[in-house]
């Protein structure tokens, strides 16, 4: 079984970076698709960004294109989202999630079956 632990939420200003990360144990990223996901209160979750198997990073949301990259540490088997340009509209909590599958990625919830348990990101000034 996948397991995921995500960190690097907190409390920034608007306009400040953050960095997440997602460590993944029990099997190598190559073998799996990784996306990035958030959810505010009384919104529906969203996915940001995923990275294929291969480490091709794919389907960027609107709401991420330009400000969010995601990229992996295949030595420390962990994924990252750099965000940059924060917006107090991107406070939520964010999660990582894995799906065993080969050379794709979706950034639809519904196709992953692995979940991190969540950091909160607060933009706020």
């Amino acid at each position: 079984q996948l397991r995921l632990v995500d960190s690097g939420g907190g409390l920034v200003q608007p306009g400040e970076s953050l960095t997440l990360s997602c460590a993944v144990s029990s099997f190598t990223l190559e073998w799996y698709a990784i996306g990035w996901f958030r959810q505010a209160p009384g919104k529906e979750r969203e996915g940001l960004s995923c990275l294929t198997n291969s480490g091709s990073p794919a389907n960027y949301a609107d709401s991420a294109k330009g400000r969010f990259t995601i990229t992996r540490d295949l030595a420390r088997n962990t994924v990252y989202l750099q965000m940059n340009g924060l917006k107090p509209d991107d406070t939520a909590v964010y999660s990582c999630a894995g799906t065993l599958v080969l050379d794709s990625c979706t950034t639809d919830p519904n196709d992953y079956k692995f979940w991190s348990q969540g950091t909160q990101v607060t933009v706020s000034s």
